[in-house]
């Protein structure tokens, strides 16, 4: 199992014993902000409630999870991620950062990670497969749904649901893309920063979904950039393979 508790959504997802995916649940949850747990019953009731569905599906009690945090939280904070876990009944096995826990699924050599969360987008550079810069800024979905809910007047939520609205996404596209551009140049000044050479940049986050945002990346870095099918999926199954690594 992999469990992601990320500033917009909690995530579970369950592996079998062959790597391949057969279950999980994500929800919409402000229990967690940029790293940091900041509603801790909050968080236990979702993820709790989450686990309990999911074994229901499946017909079998979910014993252990691995977990993972962004680059820059400290220790102590990331503990707090642990106990939120083993406060549902699981035995938390590892651990993990985002990127590396993300790059267990995408397997790249010489490139950059980008997860674009609900708070803050967090980079690695890696160099023949091992992350050699790690960099996290505020600026992520969350600011996108804030600019929304600013330009047309209405309430934080429905923002958030227009943004994840395909029919109206191509509408505020201009009105959030200043935010992609911030984002972009985050990722372009840490790219420069690394002094590293790489030749591609893979988007994770359920932000990086949001059609034509790999497109404003790839035009301040002009570096190739991609976005894999459901990203907010890749750091928690990559998670979960370090679990089943852990689990022998």
């Amino acid at each position: 199992m992999g469990v992601d508790l990320g500033t917009a959504y909690l995530v579970l997802v369950v592996l079998d014993e062959d790597g391949q995916p057969i279950a999980g649940e994500y929800q919409f949850a402000q229990v967690v902000r940029d790293g940091l747990v900041v509603d801790f019953i909050g968080a236990v009731d979702l993820l709790g409630e989450m686990k309990a569905r999911v074994e229901r599906r499946l017909g079998r009690d979910l014993t252990h999870a691995a977990s993972g945090y962004p680059p820059g939280v400290p220790q102590v904070e990331v503990r707090a991620t642990a106990n939120v876990v083993e406060a549902v009944g699981l035995r938390c096995t590892t651990l993990i950062d985002e990127p590396t826990a993300a790059n267990a699924l995408l397997h790249l050599q010489n490139g950059a990670i980008v997860d674009v969360g609900g708070g803050t987008t967090g980079v690695a550079i890696l160099q023949e497969g091992e992350v050699v810069y790690t960099a996290d800024e505020a600026t992520g979905g969350t600011h996108f749904s804030l600019v929304i809910a600013g330009a047309h007047d209405i309430p934080f939520q429905e923002a958030e649901a227009m943004k994840l609205d395909p029919a109206q996404q191509a509408r505020i596209f201009p009105i959030i893309r200043p935010v992609m551009e911030k984002v972009a140049s985050i990722v372009a000044r840490h790219v420069r920063a690394s002094q590293a050479e790489i030749d591609s940049v893979v988007m994770v986050g359920g932000t990086s979904a949001f059609p034509g945002i790999a497109g404003v990346l790839e035009e301040y870095t002009g570096l190739p950039t991609y976005t894999p099918e459901r990203p907010l999926f890749v750091t928690p199954l990559g998670m979960a393979m370090y679990d089943e690594i852990s689990d022998g």
